[in-house]
Formats: C-alpha cells, sequence, structure tokens
C-alpha cells in the first residue's frame, strides 16, 4: 500500500467527514459531549471525524482545562451498573462461558472504548500519550484519576507490546530531525549539543540503538548508549572522556550499557528496557563474536538520600560512631574537590554501598534503588562497586558519585530473575559479597565495644 493510496484515503475521509458535519449542524461542541457521541457512533467515518474533532477541543484547552477535562472522563466513563448487573445476573444462572465472557466485556469501563476511538485520528497513538502525561501529572492533587490511568496503561500494555517495536542503530546519518530528540530525552549523563552527541554515536567503538513504535512517528521510546572496550570500566569519567583512546570494535572484550533513557512520560509503567538490553545483546554478540563481557556503569540514584537518612538516624545501628566522623568530610560544598581525604573514604563507601544493595530494604521490603531493581528484575547479577566514578554534579547530588556494575550473562539471566522475582535475592559477585562481610563484621565489633 503507497503512501500516496495512504494519503488520499486520508483526505477522501476528511471529505467526508466535512460532509458528514454539515449534515448535523447540532453536533455538540462541548468535549465531554463530543466523547459521549464518539462512543454511541458506531460508523468508521463519523467516529473519526469525532475523534478528531475531540482533540481539537482538548488542544484549546488550558492545563487546569484539561485536568478538569480528565475527571469529569473519569467520573463519566466508567462500566455501565445495569450493564454489569444484568451479566452478573445471567452469570450467576448459566455459569457458562459464554456468561462470563459477557460478564467481562460488561465490567470494562467505557473509558477504555473512548480511549480506543480517540486512537482512530490523525496521530491518535502519540496525541494519546501526551494526553496521559497530563493525567499522570495530576493524580497527585486528584486521586480519582488513578482508575482512569489504569485504563491507559491496560491498554498501552497492549498496544506497545515487543511485537510492536522496531530497533534501530542510531548513527551520524540518521536524520537530524531524530538525533535531537536523543540531546532532548538524555536523562543519565546530559549531552551538551551537537559536539558531545556525535562524540557518543560516531565513533567506531560507541554503539546506540532505540525502540520505535509505527504509530508514533520518529518519537523513541528508550534508547541506550554503548561503549565496546577492552576492559570493565570504574568511572563515567574516562568512558566520556573526549581524549579517549579509540579502539577498534574486534579489539573490544566488553560491551557497556552506560546510558539508558525513556523518552515519554506518558509511557511510565510500560516495561520496555528489560526487550532491549536482551536485543542489543543477541544484535552485538552476532555482529561481534569477540564480546565477551556484557555490563552496565549504572547510576545509584537513591543512594545519597538513604545514606543521608541513616546519618542523621540517632538510633541506627549501619554506621558505627567513627564512620559517621568520618562521613562528615561528604558535608564540604567542594567535597570532591579534596581529593586525598575524600578517597580515604572509598573502603568505608564500598562497604556501605553494598549494605544499602544487598541488606537495606525499603517500606515495602523491596531493594531501595530503582535502578537496581530494574537490572536484578532483568535477570543481571551486581558485579562491583565504584565510588568516585561520576563526579558530574548530578552524580554528587544523587549517590556521592558511586556507580555499579551489573553483568548480563546470558545463560544466568533465567536462573537470576527468578531468584529475584520469586525470593527477593540480589545476585552478587563474590567480591560484592565480601565487602558486605566485612562491612558488617566491623560495625558489630564497633557497636558491641
Amino acid at each position: 500500500m503507497s503512501v500516496t493510496f495512504l494519503s488520499e484515503l486520508m483526505s477522501e475521509i476528511s471529505q467526508r467527514g466535512r460532509s458528514f458535519l454539515q449534515r448535523n449542524r447540532e453536533q455538540p461542541r462541548n468535549p465531554i459531549e463530543l466523547c459521549e457521541a464518539l462512543v454511541s457512533r458506531r460508523g468508521e467515518v463519523s467516529s473519526f471525524v469525532l475523534s478528531e474533532a475531540v482533540w481539537q477541543s482538548w488542544d484549546r484547552l488550558d492545563r487546569k482545562g484539561q485536568v478538569d477535562f480528565l475527571i469529569e472522563v473519569a467520573q463519566r466513563f466508567g462500566p455501565d451498573e445495569n450493564a454489569v448487573l444484568e451479566a452478573l445476573a445471567v452469570a450467576q444462572e448459566r455459569r457458562d462461558a459464554d456468561a462470563y465472557h459477557r460478564l467481562h466485556r460488561a465490567t470494562e469501563p467505557r473509558s477504555q472504548e473512548l480511549i480506543r476511538r480517540l486512537n482512530m485520528a490523525k496521530q491518535g497513538t502519540l496525541r494519546l500519550v501526551r494526553m496521559r502525561e497530563v493525567l499522570t501529572d495530576a493524580i497527585g492533587e486528584h486521586p480519582a484519576l488513578a482508575h482512569l490511568d489504569g485504563d491507559f496503561f491496560h491498554l498501552f500494555n497492549s498496544w506497545f507490546n515487543r511485537g510492536f517495536l522496531e530497533l534501530r542503530p542510531i548513527n551520524w546519518n540518521t536524520p537530524a530531525s531524530i538525533l535531537e530528540k536523543f540531546i532532548e530525552y538524555e536523562a543519565v549523563h546530559e549531552i551538551n549539543g551537537w559536539d558531545d552527541l556525535r562524540s557518543r554515536i560516531e565513533p567506531k567503538d560507541r554503539r546506540l540503538f532505540a525502540f520505535f513504535h509505527p504509530q508514533m512517528g520518529e518519537e523513541p521510546l528508550i534508547f541506550v548508549e554503548v561503549a565496546l572496550t577492552s576492559q570493565v570500566p570504574n568511572s563515567i569519567q574516562s568512558l566520556l572522556a573526549t581524549d579517549r583512546e579509540e579502539i577498534a570494535p574486534e579489539q573490544a572484550t566488553t560491551a557497556v550499557f552506560y546510558s539508558i533513557s525513556n523518552c515519554q512520560n506518558g509511557l511510565k509503567g510500560i516495561s520496555f528496557g528489560n526487550f532491549l538490553i536482551k536485543q542489543v545483546v543477541e544484535q552485538l554478540r552476532n555482529e561481534l563474536p569477540n564480546l565477551k563481557n556484557f555490563v552496565t556503569l549504572s547510576p545509584v540514584p537513591g543512594f545519597r538520600r538513604w545514606l543521608d537518612g541513616i546519618r542523621k538516624d540517632e538510633q541506627q545501628t549501619v554506621l558505627a560512631p567513627r564512620d559517621l566522623e568520618a562521613l562528615a568530610a561528604l558535608d564540604e560544598p567542594d567535597w570532591s574537590a579534596e581529593t586525598e581525604s575524600v578517597y580515604a573514604l572509598n573502603p568505608l563507601l564500598q562497604g556501605v554501598a553494598a549494605h544499602y544493595f544487598l541488606a537495606a530494604r525499603d517500606k515495602r521490603n523491596r531493594v531501595i534503588d530503582p535502578v537496581a531493581r530494574f537490572h536484578l528484575g532483568n535477570g543481571a547479577k551486581l558485579d562491583n562497586i565504584h565510588t568516585f566514578a561520576d563526579l558530574s554534579a548530578n552524580g554528587r547530588r544523587n549517590a556521592y558519585g558511586l556507580m555499579v556494575n551489573y553483568r548480563y550473562e546470558m545463560s544466568e539471566i533465567e536462573a537470576n530473575h527468578e531468584a529475584y522475582a520469586e525470593r527477593g535475592d540480589v545476585v552478587a559477585s563474590p567480591s560484592v559479597r565480601s565487602l558486605l562481610k566485612k562491612f558488617q563484621s566491623k560495625t558489630k565489633i564497633a557497636h558491641a565495644s
């Protein structure tokens, strides 16, 4: 089917739509009334036109008006109570598959059908993703929107499943209109303009891969930046250095996933990263059989907040008094410049970090760090801990410069995933477990004395 044919088809539908609106001068103007009409109509042309009319009304609203619209949708487009009760009565009486399917259909909120029909408009999927951005931003102040967000999540989980995603390698020949989006969406290590982006994707020992969806145009969903190296790195500064020595891909032994960024806030909660990493690993293994190690160099965004909380807690038993005194060096505004005194904290911070990953838990009894939960849930192993590995403003602010390596061993991924998912066990290297053992032993002795 050619692009020309599709354009002509859409033009024909639009012309029919205008005729439809002219014949229906009583067409409602209020966006909620438009939604009611959209859900009740059955014709393809009328649904297309009405969905476009809803979007035009939405675009004219300011942010408060959009939130008010979503609240009213949440209130008015729930399940049809009468239909549910009728289907429930039939199911209780007949107790067969047909009755249960009828009950299932009756309990579906009308808001889900509304979302499906809004998807019929031009760029409907992208517009719905943007609409959910407004929705998720407003949930904190308007908890009643949670059910409507559940409807979006339910449908997006199907629409954005792995079967619809396209993995694309990104390089310096990729159109600029797409490249600039990676500068905008980079969420881990800021890309400072075009020269910085070029240094990350043009060299032969650098790669960038992204997932796209056919209904999202040139908007990436998630991307990963990869460095091909001869060893596992212990610092992001060395990995991103512009004066580093480039190596031939055939000489590399290690693929380092050093930045993974989700691009669409409206797809929050939809998991892409596990598919992305595993597919990129397979693609790199096929391209470069010389690669033996597949690791990350990952941030630890929750570490500083957790450690600061421990230091302020007078009842804590994690840190010994002498440890608290030593860590006071991190309170200085320019602590990272005091090389000798701060780097003396390496053993202590590594031990504290090992406790953070292997022993500490949040109120839901989960590993505290969200990045750790992501990689451990994907079947990776906590391989190494590096202090002062990211001395950027962001790295100091979030983790006192701490970074870690997660290792992806394809033969171990399933077992690691099950250990974490079923028992909450963190699979870690012997060296990391040794750090924890030494730290806890010293702390126990200090508290006992």
